[in-house]
């Protein structure tokens, strides 16, 4: 898992070669499940769009299917998440209690607007849907910021990937670039930890 989510542009480049268009249903698959399944908060999520965003501007793949499906996979997968916690509540055995907290203190300091927020921070992203859902959020409320994340949060990385993946430096690097942004998106949940401690 680790190798798939710091290698994650061999293995797509591998997917492209041996499938073909089908690579659009393994991408969205995985954002699916990224932002869907709760107990999945580890896969592949800003730099998969990143990624994919390079590959389209390479031609391997279109930028127009990539940002349709994958906005698609990512409203639908937060949609899936806030049912799930409806359903299941937030004493499911499957879910660390330590996300739950952290993801409830980042409900806390920044309100509805964390499910808007929380599409760029790993693993709260995953969690936050399905504690909207647990905490019975308002759908109409959930469904706007849902909506409105998701797009963001689709054609900033995969717009960024399209217009930036192809600059000689970061394509040649594209694995210390995947590196980068995972090492950027964990750095909010790092800091609210040390802050904390403090």
């Amino acid at each position: 898992m680790i190798d798939f989510i710091l290698h994650f542009d061999k293995h797509l480049s591998l997917v492209i070669e041996n499938y073909g268009t089908l690579t659009y249903l393994f991408l969205f698959l995985i954002i699916l499940c990224e932002t869907g399944l709760v107990i999945m908060p580890l896969l592949p999520g800003d730099s998969l769009l990143f990624v994919a965003g390079t590959f389209a501007a390479q031609g391997s793949l279109s930028i127009f299917w990539i940002l349709f499906l994958l906005s698609i996979a990512a409203i639908a997968g937060d949609t899936l998440n806030y049912f799930a916690g409806a359903y299941f509540k937030t004493g499911n055995r499957f879910i660390k209690k330590e996300y739950l907290e952290k993801t409830q203190l980042f409900f806390d300091k920044y309100g509805k607007k964390a499910i808007f927020m929380a599409r760029f921070v790993p693993i709260i992203r995953t969690i936050a849907p399905f504690v909207a859902g647990a905490g019975k959020m308002d759908y109409k409320t959930f469904v706007f910021y849902n909506i409105s994340g998701g797009l963001t949060w689709v054609f900033l990385f995969g717009l960024a990937g399209y217009f930036f993946g192809n600059v000689p430096i970061i394509a040649e690097n594209l694995t210390m670039v995947i590196f980068g942004i995972i090492f950027l998106s964990i750095i909010p949940p790092v800091v609210e930890y040390f802050r904390k401690k403090t």
